[in-house]
């Protein structure tokens, strides 16, 4: 059951459902969000925290908690009753759930007679990717080309070193889904540590700096719910190839590919409300230009983040694509045989392991670069 589901409900509501749990020792922990589309009632929270069944199903009394459309903050009854003249709202569900490696399905009924059910499909996450490369774009000239006729500053780039691998984010591919548990025990545990070794603390009340610092564990390597973007075409193609090796190069079939993703964060951002946090939100993927405090990457690199709650960020932009009959992300896959090449002449523009990643490591890999071509 742990993981991530996501889609419709109905019953006395109707609305989409979030369904996070993760695999906590012998527990599952988590939450269901529901949001409402009615908009004259507030959305509610079902906290999940319940041993985990021997078999493939459960029945559990779940308490409730009203989440307030006007903060999305999740709140007591008895704080936000006045917004909702004329409304009861629930302090428990009984609930059934079962599961197959497909489907989530449950149904419940409350304690003030109200009841629901849903059938939510497996995330697609961890399948490979369908989006299709684009067919004119299929070598490196033919890149370069490419990305000289772009518009400066509409586009946004990230390079992937297989073609086949799904956009998803490093706190996601873990496993985990809890978004709650990322905040309220993941994020303490990381300021208290990362401020003995940083000349600035971190001010966690404040939104600009709570993005810096996610972005910061995510440039070094902590597993965060963003993902890394350039805006500079050609640094996305130098972290297409980066961790791969010349001696790959010369191994590789003509098939192998990595992947340049190149996504229309004008437009996106234009027509898509942008949320800066993670739970309780609808579904979202919203862009992220953090604050360069101690993150000494984020200048050369051109880089900005997007920030998602989804685990199939696919998924979700082709839902958005086709219901607003417009394109957003368009791929595009280069030879893995031509990166010897390519990163010689990545490295006469300047982009190497040293100018991406300033300090001693940078420094080590872009001489390792020059000097053990093959290593």
């Amino acid at each position: 059951m742990r993981g991530q589901w996501v889609g419709a409900y109905s019953g006395t509501n109707s609305g989409i459902a979030i369904v996070d749990i993760d695999e906590v020792g012998n527990r599952f922990r988590g939450y269901t969000y529901l949001f409402d589309n009615n908009a004259a009632l507030p959305h509610t929270r079902a906290d999940i925290n319940v041993s985990k069944p021997t078999g493939n199903s459960l029945e559990a009394r779940l308490p409730l908690l009203p989440i307030d459309r006007n903060t999305v903050e999740v709140s007591s009854w008895l704080a936000i009753a006045q917004n909702y003249p004329g409304i009861q709202f629930p302090a428990y569900a009984d609930v059934q759930m079962s599961w197959t490696p497909t489907q989530l399905m449950a149904s419940w009924i409350t304690n003030i007679n109200s009841s629901g059910s849903m059938t939510l499909p497996v995330t697609q996450a961890g399948a490979p990717s369908d989006y299709v490369p684009l067919p004119t774009v299929t070598n490196w000239a033919a890149f370069k080309n490419f990305a000289y006729g772009l518009d400066p500053d509409r586009y946004i780039f990230r390079g992937q070193e297989t073609s086949s691998w799904r956009l998803r984010t490093s706190f996601h591919r873990t496993g985990r889904a809890n978004l709650e548990r990322f905040l309220g025990e993941d994020i303490p545990r990381l300021h208290k540590h990362l401020s003995a070794r940083t000349r600035h603390v971190f001010d966690m009340r404040k939104p600009e700096e709570h993005g810096a610092f996610v972005s910061l564990a995510q440039h070094h390597g902590y597993p965060t719910p963003l993902l890394d973007w350039t805006r500079s075409a050609f640094v996305g193609a130098y972290f297409a190839y980066r961790k791969l090796r010349n001696s790959d190069a010369m191994r590789a079939l003509p098939d192998q590919k990595v992947r340049i993703y190149v996504f229309d964060r004008e437009q996106w951002a234009g027509e898509l409300l942008q949320i800066n946090r993670l739970a309780p939100a609808l579904p979202h993927l919203s862009l992220l230009d953090a604050l360069a405090i101690e993150n000494a990457r984020i200048i050369p690199q051109q880089a900005l983040s997007t920030i998602t709650n989804i685990d199939d960020v696919e998924t979700y932009i082709r839902f958005v694509e086709h219901s607003r009959a417009k394109s957003y992300l368009q791929v595009i896959d280069l030879p893995v045989q031509e990166r010897p090449s390519v990163i010689t002449e990545l490295q006469q523009m300047g982009i190497t392991a040293g100018s991406m990643f300033p300090g001693l490591d940078g420094a080590c890999e872009a001489l390792k670069e020059q000097y053990f071509p093959l290593a």
